[in-house]
């Protein structure tokens, strides 16, 4: 099996990500429907020998050892993926996502504009969250790159994998990979926060250690950016809480409401206008409302809020997709599939 050649058809059908699992065709995801490539099946032996031929020492005894490895992968001339190699029950799989090789400008990724007035905040913790493959790493590498282009500043990186590959330009950035540079991200950020960083990347809060340190270091004075794996914002709000142990909640709710500035929820759509994808965005900006809100453990109200509250450049998840709906991008029935509240948004699109 030669790997490079199936990634090189892969991109020119323009696939997000590339599934080889034994038995069957190399399948690629293009504006996400899953389809074969014309290839004859994988077997287990091809998939091991193409493993051993890509992966260190160090890499391959750690996969013997948990049955999963993330790491990333380049073709000379084509470009970057993020990988995931997984033991299952009749041999190994891998999933390969692909990473753009340049970093698109904000402008060039239909997101609302108040996401570039974030840009320019000072300190605080940014939240870019939605499901994998919502183009969340997208969209935090047009912003740290906005960054990048405008100010003389330090940023650090912690990713699993490093995705996009910056070149500093007015910065100075600088990027570890887990595994590689760091044991986890609560290590790479404890001991980043000791290196002068001004902005911090965190590829994502996905424990306690590191959520607590990311929140500390919001609190005294850097920009966090980072990641979670939840649909809208107020669900992002619980679930950073619920990481904590019942008897430190208030004190976190209270830190987190002076420190959180933003959440980006995104979910994405297929366009029927023209060939590739396009985002809905939830945004919810932390004003003294918001603020009480998380602090008093009302995150109920927070959808209610950000209705009400359009004209700052909040959105809900449901208005986006409608817009998205009316401006012709998107079709009815996945408008529907995907709304927070599906009858309502049904009855909005009928009206």
């Amino acid at each position: 099996m030669q790997l490079d050649e199936i990634l090189r058809t892969a991109y020119e059908l323009d696939a997000s990500d590339v599934h080889l699992v034994s038995g069957h065709p190399p399948m690629v995801r293009v504006h996400t429907v899953i389809r074969p490539l014309e290839h004859a099946a994988l077997d287990a032996a091809m998939l091991e020998s193409t493993l051993k031929s890509i992966l260190s020492e160090n890499q391959l005894a750690s996969f013997e050892t948990k049955q999963d490895l993330d790491f990333s992968y380049e073709v000379e001339g084509l470009g970057r993926y993020r990988v995931n190699v997984h033991q299952m029950r009749n041999g190994i799989g891998f999933a390969l996502r692909t990473v753009k090789s340049k970093v698109p400008p904000l402008a060039d990724l239909n997101l609302p504009e108040v996401i570039s007035r974030l840009t320019y905040l000072p300190r605080g913790l940014v939240l870019v969250t939605g499901d994998t493959g919502s183009g969340k790493s997208t969209t935090l590498a047009a912003m740290l790159q906005a960054m990048n282009e405008r100010y003389r500043k330090h940023i650090i990186t912690l990713e699993d994998p490093v995705e996009y590959v910056f070149q500093s330009d007015k910065c100075l950035i600088e990027q570890r990979e887990l595994g590689a540079d760091m044991p986890t991200f609560g290590s790479g950020l404890k001991h980043a926060l000791r290196q002068d960083p001004d902005i911090v990347l965190v590829g994502e809060m996905r424990d306690l250690d590191t959520a607590a340190l990311a929140i500390s270091a919001a609190e005294t004075g850097h920009l966090v950016l980072s990641t979670l794996h939840t649909v809208n914002a107020s669900q992002t709000v619980e679930r950073i809480i619920d990481m904590y142990p019942a008897g430190q909640q208030n004190q976190i709710r209270s830190m987190l409401a002076n420190t959180l500035q933003a959440v980006i929820s995104q979910t994405l759509f297929s366009r029927i206008d023209q060939p590739g994808m396009v985002p809905a965005i939830e945004i919810l900006l932390c004003t003294p409302a918001v603020r009480n809100i998380i602090r008093e453990a009302r995150t109920f109200e927070i959808p209610n809020v950000i209705e009400t509250s359009r004209q700052l450049g909040m959105n809900t998840l449901d208005n986006a997709i409608s817009e998205l709906y009316f401006n012709g991008f998107i079709g009815r029935e996945d408008a529907v599939a995907q709304a927070a509240y599906p009858e309502k948004l049904e009855q909005q699109l009928a009206a």
